[in-house]
């Protein structure tokens, strides 16, 4: 059988791995499957939607398609910063829609082997983890892996197919 594009394995053919785009959001980086991933666009116009969640920026017109854009940073609580040049929207599939997240920057595609990768470890009961399908090392570095579906499922909600 063939291989999925963003799944390989070693050389030896024991070990799989996975590819992700990983980005970064303060000083940690974040990975998604390759697969979820339907492109990268620079600095876009959002409009906003009134009495959306504050993680919710607005939604953008991708080619006719009415895109639901949500802040990383605001949906993991985390502070807010200026945008910078290198601020992007990652656009992922999620289900059968498309969802963008705002992330500070996108710093590379990685394959992690899956010996790299481990499962979320137990966290306290008030720590939401759930969107989260693993942690990657790629030596001293910890990558924290996302489901995407998990994290922006609700989302997807806001976005009709497209502008008529």
């Amino acid at each position: 059988m063939g291989q999925l594009a963003g799944s390989s394995s070693d050389p030896a053919g024991s070990l799989p791995s996975e590819q992700y785009l990983t980005f970064r959001l303060g000083e940690e980086e974040y990975g998604v499957p390759i697969l979820a991933v339907h492109e990268i666009k620079g600095e876009s116009a959002i409009t906003p939607i009134p009495n959306a969640p504050a993680y919710l920026s607005g939604v953008m017109n991708l080619r006719g398609t009415i895109v639901p854009v949500v802040d990383l940073r605001v949906k993991f609580g985390l502070p807010q910063v200026e945008h910078s040049r290198f601020t992007v929207i990652v656009l992922v599939v999620v289900g059968v829609r498309i969802v963008g997240m705002v992330v500070d920057a996108v710093t590379d595609v990685r394959t992690f082997p899956a010996s790299e990768i481990q499962g979320v470890p137990e966290l306290a009961a008030q720590v939401d983890a759930g969107f989260v399908s693993g942690l990657a090392r790629a030596g001293e570095k910890l990558f924290v892996l996302l489901d995407v579906a998990k994290v922006l499922d609700r989302d997807a909600q806001f976005a009709p197919t497209s502008v008529t």
